[in-house]
């Protein structure tokens, strides 16, 4: 009988040893740490994604972004209308009666007017001026005066009636991307639900544009922003 006491108590003396020699406990406490150290990585992305660049440019960012437009190959200047006070256009608007829709304000005319000067004195080769069919819109373009104006039915607002957002999105996209190669700049005075719906998470102040072209790999990429003038 003494000997299996004496037994027991050396198995229970061993399990005490093996027991501060292996803890089971011990090796979760680095796992987790190293399982925080990710999250606040994750967080800081998260950060970092929802500040872009192209909504926050400095001085000398907008100053990058005329000196692209100097090189005049396959840019597009995707610009919201000047000026025009209000949301959407009068219940009964028609698209051919500019008395039926939202128009420019004086301050409006103005900016359009200062805008494309700042394109001339920067010497931006435009090669085409399109715009939308909205009085607002073809009136800026106008005032702009960087060459003959054509009406482009794509860049018509679809404000009241998202339809036709997909088709009219996916023949501007198809367009910038067919200019990946040619000269010169086209100038493109359209909506704002137009540039958001085409390039993502980006609102354009009125006489505001976002500079974007068609890369390589056949996608936009946004150049950057200038600032309404």
């Amino acid at each position: 009988m003494r000997r299996y006491i004496i037994f027991g108590l050396g198995a229970i003396a061993l399990s005490l040893i093996f027991k501060d020699l292996y803890n089971p406990e011990i090796p979760q406490q680095p796992a987790a740490v190293s399982i925080k150290q990710p999250q606040q990585s994750l967080s800081t992305k998260k950060e970092s994604s929802t500040s872009s660049p192209a909504t926050n440019v400095s001085a000398n960012s907008q100053a990058a972004i005329w000196s692209r437009l100097q090189q005049g190959r396959g840019y597009v200047v995707l610009m919201r209308h000047a000026l025009a006070p209000g949301i959407g256009d009068p219940l009964d608007f028609r698209l051919g009666d500019c008395s039926t829709q939202r128009n420019l304000s004086d301050e409006g005319r103005k900016q359009a007017v200062r805008t494309g000067k700042a394109f001339k004195s920067r010497n931006i080769r435009v090669s085409r001026v399109l715009s939308s069919q909205w009085c607002r819109c073809l009136e800026t373009a106008k005032l702009m005066n960087l060459g003959a104006v054509k009406p482009f039915p794509p860049l018509n607002s679809f404000f009241r009636n998202y339809t036709t957002q997909s088709k009219q999105t996916a023949q501007l996209r198809q367009f910038i991307l067919n200019k990946r190669n040619s000269s010169g700049v086209v100038v493109m005075i359209t909506h704002e639900v137009n540039i958001t719906a085409l390039i993502g998470d980006i609102y354009p102040q009125s006489g505001e544009s976002v500079v974007v072209r068609a890369n390589k790999q056949n996608k936009i990429e946004v150049v950057g922003q200038i600032k309404p003038i």
